[in-house]
């Protein structure tokens, strides 16, 4: 197996550069129709930027990853086609923005206001062109990937390959982001 299975972008280091990601504002994503394409300009770098294993992300053809991360919800807007978009499952926590005609998932919204990552919009920074997005950080939800079809003894073979891509994975949030979640239940008690 090789990296691009994973995801196209892991294992690439060309999203960006130290000092361009540092300085890097935002970007325009589209979705993958080839006449009247969705787009959403982001006015923001992507934070928390990593590959996702579980079941409801968007990922392209052939990936068992998705590369998805964070960016203020009031930094999001759709400038081309917002009649193309719907929920993909209006249950869902996050409030994924799909492309009617395509499939792919221009962004995610967390409505609930007391969840811990709401004001927090969920992004694939592959859907732009522009370069300077942060690269991935870590992996999460990594079991996951086995709810999707992938053999369960290829899980050793895959956190290898995640590691030997600068991807620390784990079976739920990054450390980080399990502290932030545990200190907002803290605080909201």
């Amino acid at each position: 197996m090789t990296f691009a299975a994973l995801h196209p972008a892991i294992g690439q280091n060309r999203q960006h550069q130290p000092d361009e990601a540092t300085h890097f504002s935002g970007g325009t994503l589209k979705c993958h129709c080839a006449q009247d394409a969705v787009e959403v300009r982001v006015d923001s770098q992507v934070a928390h930027n990593h590959a996702c294993g579980c079941s409801k992300c968007w990922k392209p053809a052939g990936a068992i990853f998705s590369v998805v991360g964070v960016v203020p919800r009031d930094k999001v807007h759709v400038t081309a086609h917002p009649e193309k978009l719907q929920v993909v499952d209006p249950q869902a926590t996050i409030q994924r923005h799909a492309c009617k005609v395509c499939g792919v998932h221009m962004f995610g919204r967390i409505e609930n206001q007391a969840h811990p990552f709401y004001g927090l919009d969920f992004i694939h920074p592959e859907l732009s062109s522009d370069a300077g997005w942060a690269a991935p950080e870590f992996a999460a939800f990594v079991s996951s990937v086995i709810e999707t079809g992938t053999p369960p003894d290829r899980m050793g073979e895959i956190r290898q390959q995640l590691r030997d891509a600068g991807l620390e994975p784990y079976d739920c949030l990054s450390p980080a982001l399990m502290d932030a979640i545990a200190t907002h239940v803290a605080k909201s008690r």
